[in-house]
């Protein structure tokens, strides 16, 4: 397996493995360049965002600064946004749904490192090159959902459809549908029903 397969695979692998570095850079690159694109310039920040993320049927609406890993490992649904300063770390995929909505300072975060110290810690290849053995877990936010500010949710984790996630809550287990959960850890505080309409309020 090239180390690309062992990473997009939740297997360890080395992330300085150049066709890794080309693709991580490239996505840098590709994020630094939407940042300092005007808002009203829709064109240019649909064109760039379409290269950064060229793998997802639907662009989402990304409110700048954005930062991803690798991009081409994220999946959008329709008309889902983002606001500022959203971080995607998409080692793994990173399935988001449709209508997601996701607050500001959002981290999404598959990357994993082991436990062990003689196994995180750096080293050095023959080559003189230093690198480390890291791997990942996928996430998904399915539909309907809204995560919001300075949500941090962790690798392996889904949270179900129609769910919202307080704000400041570090997510590191699955959340059930139609719920709302809070905290750090992040835990379901209750079922979110229709008692919660704003219209019957």
């Amino acid at each position: 397996m090239t180390e690309k397969e062992k990473m997009l695979a939740g297997q360890l692998y080395d992330p300085t493995d150049p066709e890794l570095s080309a693709l991580l850079i490239k996505a840098r690159k590709l994020a630094r360049r939407y940042n300092q694109i005007d808002e009203d310039d829709t064109e240019n920040r649909e064109r760039v965002l379409r290269e950064l993320l060229p793998n997802t049927p639907h662009l989402p609406s990304l409110q700048a600064p954005v930062y991803f890993d690798y991009g081409c490992n994220t999946y959008f649904g329709e008309l889902s946004s983002a606001n500022f300063h959203f971080t995607c770390l998409d080692v793994c995929p990173v399935h988001i749904g449709s209508n997601v909505f996701i607050g500001p300072n959002v981290t999404i975060a598959t990357p994993m490192h082991p436990f062990l110290p003689e196994e995180r810690n750096a080293r050095r290849a023959p080559d003189g090159r230093i690198y480390d053995l890291e791997y990942a877990k996928p996430i998904t936010i399915e539909d309907n959902c809204w995560l919001a500010s300075n949500v941090v949710v962790c690798g392996g984790v889904t949270i179900g459809e129609g769910s919202v996630i307080g704000a400041g809550s570090v997510v590191t287990r699955d959340i059930p549908k139609h719920s709302f959960a809070a905290g750090n850890p992040c835990r379901v505080i209750r079922e979110i029903t229709e008692a919660d309409s704003m219209e019957r309020k």
